[in-house]
């Protein structure tokens, strides 16, 4: 369930709100054990989302680092050819 948590640090460009709403959402999705919740977790269950996007965007905000940003689309490459590796 968490493969799709990417790093989001040291990128160009940054990440956008998107990814972090969906890193945040594969968390709790783990965290939770479910991927939807109950109509009585519903409520939990996104505000939980709503406040970890939150505190991940802060983090990245705060985050300095002296190297080079990374290229997504290389990155990218990196990530299919260890799937194929593994295949």
């Amino acid at each position: 369930m968490c493969r799709n948590i990417r790093t989001l640090h040291n990128f160009e460009p940054h990440a956008t709100t998107d990814e972090v709403h969906a890193a945040a959402l594969q968390y709790v999705r783990k965290i939770a054990g479910t991927t939807k919740p109950s109509q009585a977790n519903t409520e939990a269950f996104d505000k939980a989302v709503e406040e970890i996007a939150h505190t991940t965007q802060h983090l990245l905000d705060a985050l300095v680092t002296n190297a080079p940003p990374k290229n997504r689309e290389v990155e990218a490459e990196k990530r299919r050819a260890r799937y194929e590796a593994r295949a």
